[in-house]
């Protein structure tokens, strides 16, 4: 997980996660809308995983 990846998840969740599929830019986009904080967790939880 880079910083500049990091950085990006914290100001706009799912570009941070584009290349993870279509399934990951959905939830994150869709937890996003919901609110920015659950987006940004969500985000950064898909980019520690691998």
């Amino acid at each position: 997980m880079s910083l500049i990846r990091v950085l990006l998840a914290i100001v706009f969740p799912p570009l941070a996660v584009f290349d993870r599929g279509c399934g990951s830019i959905l939830i994150v986009a869709l937890l996003t809308c919901f609110g920015w904080i659950p987006g940004v967790i969500a985000a950064l939880v898909i980019l520690n995983k691998s």
